[in-house]
């Protein structure tokens, strides 16, 4: 470039678009709310406070000061709890078995076995930077809420097609809708994709499980079929949990089988997965969905 050439200008930053002022609503709410303060990692929109006991500061608005930033646990497990499938539920477990969930986070037991699931590292990081004062009054809020019914599961020969985004699956709209064979799948989507993007909390979820998957599921799941033990063991007659061993019954299936599948890689090995080693180590891919499909299907 010749010495008296001046120097290129760069291009003026385009400006970030205004945040959309468009307020939701919800049936049987009075609140409205914009799509930014709905997902805020701070303070995510609590539609419904009725339902749910009043939550700790780190549930309502995280730590935006902590190293990691904690954000709100009410964002991902929702103020009541219910979570959705790309997360957890969290109602319906023990004081006990949450700290230690939360424990084993935070010492790098619990990774996945799948790296387009970036909020199993998140999760981690939020561990590391909690007190011990916040895990607490975490696991004592949501241990208070009981389990209610969230997934209806259906036995099916074919799905109405869809898409995934975030890691959930959308039934397809418009001109491409139409219905596909299931196979050998589970599909978990929202009721309605609509209650979903505004986080709906009185909003479930229905999977769609292979013909003839309940019934396959229950019986390893009551006798272990010969293969495993009973999850009925460790786990109550009811599935419903005993003490720091969790609730299976009505839990997402989509989140049920991942948890198989992370112990049989190795990649949750945190306390008390020891004594479900040689559970999944005998498990096949056929296994996991069946248990999955029957647990989910169960009262709470």
């Amino acid at each position: 470039m010749p010495a008296n050439t001046p120097p290129p200008t760069a291009a003026p930053a385009t400006p970030a678009p205004a945040p959309d002022p468009t307020l939701h609503k919800i049936p049987g709410s009075k609140f409205s709310f914009t799509t930014a303060q709905i997902n805020s990692r701070t303070a995510p929109a609590d539609w419904i406070p009725e339902d749910h006991p009043v939550m700790p500061d780190i549930v309502a608005h995280g730590r935006e000061a902590a190293d990691p930033q904690i954000y709100a646990c009410a964002l991902c497990h929702m103020p009541n709890g219910k979570g959705r499938p790309e997360n957890a539920a969290v109602t319906g477990l023990t004081y006990e078995y949450i700290m230690q969930q939360l424990m084993d986070f935070k010492n790098g037991h619990r990774k996945t076995s799948d790296n387009r699931k970036t909020n199993t590292a998140l999760m981690e990081g939020f561990a590391k930077s909690m007190t011990r004062e916040e895990m607490e009054a975490s696991a004592k809020y949501f241990a208070s809420i009981p389990a209610t019914p969230w997934i209806k599961v259906m036995e099916s020969q074919t799905v109405p097609k869809t898409f995934t985004r975030g890691g959930v699956f959308f039934a397809i709209t418009g001109p491409q809708a139409g219905s596909e064979p299931l196979g050998n799948r589970i599909i978990e989507t929202p009721i309605s994709e609509e209650a979903f993007e505004t986080r709906n909390p009185r909003s479930g979820f229905i999977a769609y499980v292979p013909v003839g998957s309940l019934k396959k599921g229950e019986a390893l799941v009551k006798t272990g079929g010969g293969k495993v033990t009973a999850c009925t063991t460790c786990h109550g007659l009811d599935l419903r949990g005993l003490g720091p061993v969790p609730r299976l019954a009505g839990r997402s299936p989509s989140y049920l089988a991942r948890q198989l599948y992370d112990m049989q890689q190795g990649n949750r090995s945190g306390a008390w997965t020891p004594l479900m080693a040689s559970v999944v180590a005998a498990m096949t891919p056929d296994d996991m969905l069946e248990v999955s499909a029957y647990l989910a299907s169960l009262t709470p």
